[in-house]
């Protein structure tokens, strides 16, 4: 065994992986989106397996509430205020000096992600937000690349490997027994529901240890892929709850078959291509910018989502608007919002910090 691979000895014993895998592993590209709780994790133990390169994405900075589940950050990055993608750059380079890390600071969109994309293997999901989802879905199928979603709030967490079907041209389709191409993310979760109602950490909180299984299941899933053993990447959907002492793995490999997906049945990219999500307007002279969305499914049940938001300070709340005044970092921002999703966060001219307030308090 050469020197640069002793360090890998015990995972090169597993099966269907030995020198020729871990080689794989570090000839591979892997884009970690978004370094928060999920995907700290995930690129510390990508790292440490040999992968050979990282493209972290995140456009945040680290603060003292992320240290409770975010593995790669400690005290010293909140003090001199360290951007994720930087930090974790950082500490891996004096985890395994083998691996190449891109640290990128940016909000991810449509106009983008295809370019930070550029040679990357396997996307792998830390993201807190639906749309971001949707828009990685929408760049794995487009461009046959696996896709592994992972997310976590409160006491429950979901992951789940996808290899999209790409008409016969992907290595997983090409196997002697058949395609095991899997259903896309779309055609799980074909929309998100209205904002406001789905949990997020700002909201309901999150344990630790849920955040730490999901990105493990997520980073064995992602190790199967780049060592080539598609036959066993899972074909269950994973749904634990800490609190309820359940884990099911259920059965989602007929939704493709079963359903009618617009992404990878009827190849449109609605997020990839802008037509879908949000979009952001800055308002002139007011420090403010408002955020759209182009496609949603239902109204905003104002009233509920005043009380969720009443633990982060005043709010007002009517049946034409809501409005919020949150802080975040010392930095206040009040935030209207609207029946049919739009909003209007003031106290920035940043369209990536808006869509991060929308996202953390909104939940979409």
């Amino acid at each position: 065994m050469s020197h640069d691979l002793a360090r890998y000895h015990r995972q090169m014993l597993l099966p269907g992986f030995g020198e020729a895998g871990q080689r794989r592993l570090l000839g591979s590209t892997v884009m970690v989106l978004g370094c928060g709780a999920l995907g700290s994790i995930a690129a510390d133990l990508l790292a440490r397996a040999g992968v050979g390169h990282l493209v972290i994405v995140d456009r945040d900075f680290i603060e003292l509430t992320n240290l409770q589940r975010q593995v790669l950050f400690d005290e010293r990055d909140v003090a001199e205020a360290i951007p994720k993608a930087e930090a974790a750059r950082r500490k891996i380079a004096r985890i395994n000096s083998q691996v190449k890390v891109t640290a990128v600071v940016d909000d991810i969109n449509h106009t983008n992600i295809e370019r930070y994309a550029e040679g990357v293997d396997v996307l792998v999901d830390g993201l807190d937000n639906l749309e971001t989802r949707y828009l990685a879905n929408d760049l794995a199928v487009k461009s046959a690349r696996p896709y592994v979603y992972g997310a976590a709030v409160g006491t429950v967490g979901m992951a789940l490997a996808m290899l999209p079907h790409a008409g016969g041209g992907a290595e997983w389709e090409e196997g002697e027994g058949g395609s095991l191409a899997t259903p896309c993310f779309r055609c799980l979760f074909e929309e998100g529901p209205p904002p406001g109602t789905t949990p997020t950490c700002d909201t309901v909180g999150v344990v630790s240890a849920a955040v730490g299984m999901v990105a493990n299941f997520q980073v064995a899933e992602t190790l199967k892929i780049l060592t080539g053993n598609f036959a066993r990447v899972s074909r269950t959907l994973l749904n634990l709850d800490l609190w309820a002492n359940s884990i099911l793995q259920l059965k989602v490999a007929n939704a493709y078959d079963q359903g009618d997906c617009p992404c990878c049945k009827h190849r449109k990219f609605d997020y990839l291509d802008g037509k879908a999500g949000s979009s952001a307007d800055l308002m002139c002279g007011r420090n403010a910018v408002q955020l759209r969305h182009r496609q949603g499914a239902g109204a905003v049940d104002l009233e509920s989502l005043a009380t969720r938001l009443r633990t982060h300070g005043p709010v007002r709340s009517t049946e034409f608007m809501l409005r919020a005044h949150i802080t975040e970092r010392g930095h206040g921002y009040e935030v209207t919002v609207f029946p049919d999703g739009r909003a209007i966060v003031k106290g920035t001219d940043d369209p990536g910090v808006a869509r991060g307030i929308y996202a953390r308090y909104l939940g979409t």
